[in-house]
């Protein structure tokens, strides 16, 4: 998915044992973003940045959902543990990775794998997709999102 794609209606296994879908955020801003795995260090900021900034992303009129293939046990202890005052979903079967072509090949330690490239996608109250940050570097990341969305929302 790319700036100006129409996000599908996928369902959402959220922490907090909800199902949702994407379509149930119509109306308001959200915050998609994709990130490799809970309770890195890497994740941890990340979310932790989301976390600390989601006061302003709400008077802005957005939600902020992260996604990884973690399972909803795995992302219930790292909300937990971190205090996050958003929605995780897990994505165990990788539909919601796949629609937003997410997976991609990594390198580490020598070892090739397929894994989620840290990506945001900020979505419109229609649902179409205005901004994409690819791959994402953490440090600063949730400001520029919000820096956008504030000025996507004001045009």
């Amino acid at each position: 998915m790319e700036r100006g794609d129409r996000v599908p209606d996928l369902p959402l296994a959220l922490t907090s044992g909800a199902s949702a879908s994407l379509h149930d955020f119509r109306g308001k801003w959200l915050v998609l973003y994709f990130y490799p795995k809970d309770s890195t260090p890497g994740c941890t900021n990340q979310g932790i940045a989301f976390n600390q900034l989601l006061d302003k992303f709400h008077h802005a009129g957005a939600d902020v959902v992260g996604v990884s293939r973690d399972s909803i046990r795995s992302h219930q202890n790292f909300t937990s543990k971190q205090g996050f005052s958003f929605e995780l979903a897990s994505d165990p079967d990788e539909v919601l990775c796949k629609a937003f072509d997410v997976i991609k090949q990594k390198k580490l330690y020598g070892r090739e794998y397929l894994g989620i490239e840290r990506s945001t996608f900020l979505i419109d109250p229609t649902g179409v997709i205005r901004e994409v940050w690819r791959p994402v570097k953490v440090p600063g990341h949730a400001q520029a999102v919000l820096d956008a969305l504030k000025a996507a929302s004001a045009a």
